[in-house]
């Protein structure tokens, strides 16, 4: 009998057991590692490459300075070559703009499926070895043990991994010796002619006499080569190098053997299909095996949970998700966050699939589906990079694409059979979450550009004069606005309903941008609106989306220190600039800060963690050829004239600081669709009511928090 034919004929019935080995390529990975690295895996991520490149996002929030940050690289193209023609072909229409976003979307719900069903499998088939020991045990205590397992491992995810960490790599790499060393054993112990299975012959006769049979057993096949895509699912804990080395020399061989063991042990144990890797295990080792395997499917768990964390907190920060609250739990690994939320959540869902299910089976259909998914939207992006980010030849292009859609083409047609088997899991999850996110993401993009459209023009400002028509009482109010140029309509709405305004407002825009981090040096913009009489300024706090914007006293020393840098900076320079336009200091800026800084030690400024704008083309302050005596009065009355506004900063700042956030609430118009009256009236509106405010994420005090409400119709 054909060893290849036997090995995969079997494979159908007892892969789902293997997947606990699979799953482990990410974790043997990561532990081994466990170190930074500035890439991230992740369709979002990919996504995020390929915004830098072409200007597809749906919130159009791009400004010119964000292309001048030292983390935001880009190609630049020929006008007549193919990626070009790529580029203008994906910005010509919005439609195209939203298909690719839906697709990514699709993308990141199946990853987050990923997330509920791997801790599912891989803990439930590490617990079914008791059962195996023991033939007349209940498989709901089988069931019950994984439950304990999962809520415990649910239930540490706030204390992170940086304390226990290093008994990860230990743990890892002694389950997969384990795994080949008894791979090993049973080769020479069964069937060593096993080996012959490499041969692809055998696999062509088994097509060839199974047929359809054989094309659907492709479906539990594909467990055996998950494990792959979430190698690479959240790269910020390790260097790409670690993951080849430690997939070539150890995963990919004990897996190999591992598999041909059980193949050879199959040949003389045929009945032993279910469960033959349990079977396998020499018994005396059998239980030394069995806590091992236990703990290797915690770790392989503990990974694709902190992947899911990682995908979200991106798919946050395009907003494409509710606003939930992100916690660091290392200071050492900025990809190292816990998201309450969403924890509980997965552990729910997790326990109801595990409780649901009850075998391992049809949990492993789910899991297939979602993997493939994955796999095909990944595919479709690493072409948009391969052409817009590598700028390859189109014909690589084209033979990259062909040959992986070939091969996860022929898997996806498999698992379309095993849909009414498990496989609609990950589906309905998927489903769910997706409705979700783009319901949210449609929601945020009108409330952009709603924002966009009723801005104020700095001409009503100014008619207003430097008091703004009311009582300038003493105080910094900062003003929280989505957008990073102009004064938001919220403000107008606030200055007419109330009758005082603070002394100095300062307009403050959280962003996000389609990049990793963004140092810290680099996170400040700033910029004066109107004269310096209206004491108004502008701050844009730009973030990568692996950063974690925490508003707290250390944010709003750092957004002060930059104000007064900033009016120390533009008092070196001829002018102001009241336009919405910003420009980004460059080294010059720095320098002078550099020198200010040192000069001014005891003032106000602190330190120079970050770096502010100045005006849009930095104006040289005369040179004292130019007439000794028109520099010294000028540079006097400059100097004047910084003394006092400084003054008046530090005396409106130590009079007390209110933010002001704006609740604008959505709402669909009378005329519209009943879809969209759906979407936004009832699903937004009830995102809107149970996510985290704005005040939560921003650890703003109640006691200086004013929020003003304004209703818009879409």
């Amino acid at each position: 009998m054909e060893m290849q034919l036997l090995y995969v004929e079997f494979k159908d019935h007892f892969a789902y057991q293997l997947k606990l080995i699979i799953y482990c390529n990410k974790p043997i990975a990561l532990m081994l590692t466990m170190l930074e690295t500035h890439h991230e895996g992740g369709t979002f991520a990919l996504y995020s490459l390929l915004c830098r490149h072409a200007k597809i996002k749906t919130i159009p929030n791009q400004h010119r300075t964000d292309e001048e940050l030292t983390t935001y690289s880009r190609s630049t193209f020929h006008e007549h070559s193919f990626a070009a023609k790529t580029k203008r072909w994906l910005e010509a229409y919005p439609f195209r703009k939203n298909s690719l976003l839906i697709l990514v979307v699709i993308g990141t719900c199946m990853v987050i499926g990923d997330g509920i069903l791997t801790p599912a499998i891989s803990v439930l088939s590490a617990s079914g070895g008791i059962k195996v020991d023991h033939p007349k045990m209940s498989n709901d205590v089988v069931v019950i043990v994984a439950v304990i397992i999962l809520v415990g491992l649910f239930s540490v995810q706030h204390y992170g991994t940086d304390r226990v960490g290093w008994l990860f790599a230990p743990v890892v790499l002694l389950w997969f010796l384990l795994v080949g060393g008894i791979g090993i054993f049973n080769i020479w112990k069964y069937d060593s002619s096993v080996v012959r299975a490499f041969s692809p012959v055998y696999i062509y006769r088994y097509f060839r006499r199974r047929k359809k049979d054989s094309w659907t057993s492709l479906g539990g096949i594909m467990l055996s080569i998950t494990g792959t895509e979430a190698l690479f699912a959240d790269l910020a804990h390790f260097p790409v190098s670690a993951i080849q080395l430690a997939f070539t020399v150890i995963v990919f061989p004990c897996l190999l053997l591992t598999y041909m063991g059980q193949a050879a042990y199959l040949m003389q144990n045929k009945e032993h299909v279910v469960d033959a890797f349990y079977r396998s295990i020499p018994d005396s080792i059998y239980w030394p095996v069995f806590i091992v395997a236990t703990l290797a499917a915690i770790i392989a768990s503990q990974g694709t949970i902190t992947a899911t964390f990682s995908i979200i907190k991106q798919a946050l920060a395009h907003g494409c998700f509710p606003r939930v609250k992100v916690v660091h739990t290392s200071k050492k690994f900025l990809g190292q966050i816990y998201i309450p939320d969403i924890n509980w959540i997965l552990m729910v869902l997790c326990i109801a699939v595990t409780a649901g299910f009850r075998n391992q089976s049809q949990i492993g259909n789910a899991y297939g589906t979602a993997v493939v998914i994955v796999m095909l939207v990944t595919t479709f992006l690493m072409t948009l990079i391969m052409l817009l980010v590598w700028r390859c030849h189109w014909v690589l292009v084209l033979v990259f694409t062909f040959l992986s859609l070939v091969v996860e083409c022929t898997y996806f047609s498999a698992v379309l059979f095993k849909v009414d088997q498990g496989g609609w899991v990950p589906l309905v999850i998927a489903a769910a979450f997706f409705v979700i996110m783009y319901v949210w993401h449609y929601g945020t993009v009108k409330r952009y550009e709603f924002e966009m459209h009723s801005k104020v023009s700095m001409a009503w400002i100014l008619g207003l004069g430097p008091s703004l028509g009311l009582v300038r009482v003493p105080g910094i109010g900062l003003v929280y606005t989505e957008l990073a140029s102009g004064v938001p309509h919220i403000f107008s709405h606030f200055i007419t309903n109330l009758p005082a305004v603070h002394s100095v407002v300062v307009f403050v825009c959280v962003k996000y941008l389609p990049v990793y981090t963004v140092p810290e040096d680099e996170r400040f913009l700033m910029k004066r609106i109107g004269p310096k009489s209206f004491h108004m300024f502008r701050c844009v706090a730009r973030y990568g989306y692996k950063d974690l914007h925490k508003k707290d006293e250390e944010f709003e020393r750092k957004l002060f220190d930059n104000l007064f840098l900033f009016v120390r900076l533009e008092n070196m320079m001829e002018g102001c600039s009241d336009s919405d336009e910003y420009s980004l200091y460059g080294q010059q800026t720095q320098h002078s800060a550099n020198y200010l800084l040192r000069s001014n030690g005891n003032s106000t400024t602190g330190d120079n963690d970050f770096t502010c704008s100045t005006v849009d083309s930095i104006i040289p302050v005369k040179s004292p050829t130019q007439g000794n005596n028109t520099v010294t009065s000028s540079g006097h009355e400059s100097s004047q004239a910084e003394a006092d506004e400084m003054e008046f900063l530090n005396c409106s700042r130590d009079a007390g600081v209110v933010h002001i956030l704006g609740n604008t609430v959505v709402r669909a118009r009378r005329d519209s669709r009943f879809h969209k009256k759906i979407a936004i009236d009832y699903i937004y509106a009830f995102l809107r009511k149970i996510c985290r405010e704005n005040s939560v994420i921003f650890n703003v005090p109640h006691e200086s928090l004013l929020n003003v409400g304004q209703i818009f119709y879409v």
